[in-house]
């Protein structure tokens, strides 16, 4: 029986965490032959990925250069991708999210004549500008796919009320809890936080979007600091990005707090483990607002909208935006009120079982048999 080619294509961190679960069930199963082809839009976070995980590229387009754009990268990843989509003529390409890599793949498929599927399709805000650019990549994204693997029923309504066919959209949950079965470790232990007293009530810190540059930026940090300057017994993680414009604004208001740990980005094997030691997360992320609550940490979401309205509906995120008073009043309430932080610490995560992949994989072989 011949085996079906299905290609996975990727270029930054979080869609290398939640395509490397696939990657993993197509080795494993006889019906499919993958074809893993990166563009390293980020370089060194995504060959942490890879390098754990253990993922070998077929093919590794190698387009991150200095000062690239959103133009650059996308003009990058078509001319690149072509000549591949050419030769190897895979049966099917499966982009994930809604990176600049997503977008440039899915179109160059489209251009091939390729099926294209699409893994966590549907996530909405309705509003182009925010995320910018991810709402309008996978937007784009769901008008070029022939198959959608919504996370949630809420992402599967998204994509119908779009006038997508109901019969090409799987409900499957969100691979990034299936990726948790091959990070997270009872035994865990690094070096890089060894300075933190995990005794205390730790805070987990990531901010790094563009449309958060700069003032709310700066409001957050500031929140931030005033919380650890008054609670002695609190400690802060924050896993600097490696933006030269979060770093510059980190460093300013964070460094040199004794309870704020400024580390280097941690690969998803630290990052998953650490978060799980954790009491609370604060974060404009979207991964994370899928991964804390699988640990039963809140999650205060430092964002305007999101596109994971599961979650707030759920209880598990609390989305506070990034006025400093807000975000200051709503950490301190789970830090100081228990039953604030059980309604949001015992609910439901609405985002997978860790069985995610498995439908996935089901989902293509029944169709492109069919």
């Amino acid at each position: 029986m011949k085996k079906l080619k299905v290609a996975v294509v990727f270029g930054t961190r979080p869609e290398a965490i939640k395509m490397a679960p696939i990657i993993k069930k197509l080795d494993e199963d006889d019906r499919f032959e993958p074809l893993v082809i990166v563009t390293a839009q980020h370089r060194e976070m995504l060959d942490q990925v890879l390098d754990y995980f253990k993922i070998k590229p077929n093919y590794d387009l190698d387009i991150m250069e200095k000062s690239q754009t959103l133009n650059s990268i996308t003009v990058k990843v078509l001319g690149e991708i072509e000549p591949v989509y050419h030769q190897e003529q895979p049966d099917l390409i499966l982009v994930h999210g809604d990176t600049t890599t997503t977008f440039a793949a899915a179109i160059a498929g489209f251009y091939e004549g390729i099926k294209v599927g699409h893994v966590e399709a549907g996530l909405r805000t309705w509003d182009t500008q925010s995320p910018f650019p991810e709402e309008m990549n996978r937007e784009a994204v769901d008008v070029i796919a022939d198959y959608y693997f919504a996370p949630t029923e809420q992402s599967r309504q998204n994509l119908l009320k779009e006038n997508h066919q109901d019969q090409a959209i799987f409900v499957t949950g969100n691979t990034v809890i299936d990726a948790m079965k091959y990070t997270v470790s009872d035994n865990y232990k690094n070096d890089m936080i060894s300075g933190v007293d995990f005794s205390k009530r730790v805070i987990l810190l990531t901010m790094h979007r563009r449309e958060n540059l700069g003032e709310p930026m700066r409001n957050v940090f500031s929140a931030v600091k005033r919380l650890a300057l008054e609670n002695s017994d609190i400690e802060v993680i924050f896993p600097v990005h490696k933006n030269p414009k979060v770093r510059a604004i980190a460093n300013k208001i964070l460094a040199n707090v004794d309870n704020i740990h400024l580390i280097e980005p941690l690969d998803v094997f630290d990052f998953h483990n650490v978060m799980s030691k954790c009491f609370l997360v604060m974060s404009d992320s979207g991964g994370v607002q899928e991964e804390a609550p699988h640990f039963g940490i809140p999650v205060l979401v430092l964002r305007e909208e999101t596109e994971r309205p599961e979650g707030i509906e759920a209880g598990t995120l609390k989305l506070v935006g990034t006025d400093y008073k807000r975000v200051y009043d709503e950490a301190c309430k789970l830090l100081a009120d228990k039953v604030a932080y059980h309604a949001m610490s015992s609910k439901k995560n609405p985002y997978g079982d860790g069985f995610s992949s498995d439908r996935i994989l089901e989902a293509i072989y029944k169709e492109l048999k069919e």
